[in-house]
């Protein structure tokens, strides 16, 4: 592993101001590592667009459990995409709705296609797919 490299950047006042408002509420302690997040967000969403390296994502959904075959939809779904889908969780927000959240590990493409199956699906209600990373190329 490589030591740690200093430079400098060069930025309008005001907007370093903004900057150090949305870092302090978040908490952190110093610049550096709100920058350094920064460039590992950049470079997981670099991973998602080449979309043929393994990554790993997270697909939200919340629908109405009492629609007429859409739970079996779904859980076919899952059962398709076989080994993509790794781990589930599900959740009853109330006595109709409830809430899945679904972990894949797969090239980002096929993530994708699983995700905006699942979402698109007739009778979901919200849908997100979060982007992640294996972590093995951040350091």
């Amino acid at each position: 592993m490589n030591g740690t490299v200093r430079f400098g950047v060069s930025i309008n006042e005001d907007l370093l101001k903004k900057f150090d408002g949305v870092i302090a509420k978040k908490g952190y302690t110093n610049r550096s590592e709100a920058v350094r997040d920064l460039i590992r967000e950049h470079l997981v969403e670099v991973e998602w667009e080449r979309g043929d390296r393994e990554t790993v994502g997270v697909i939200t959904i919340v629908y109405d459990h009492d629609l007429r075959e859409l739970t079996t939809r779904l859980t076919d779904l899952q059962h398709q995409h076989h080994p993509t889908i790794i781990s589930t969780m599900h959740i009853h927000l109330d006595e109709h709705n409830c809430l899945e959240v679904l972990v894949a590990r797969d090239k980002a493409r096929k993530i994708k296609e699983v995700a905006d199956k699942m979402i698109a699906t007739r009778g979901v209600k919200y849908g997100r797919l979060t982007m992640a990373t294996s972590g093995t190329d951040l350091l």
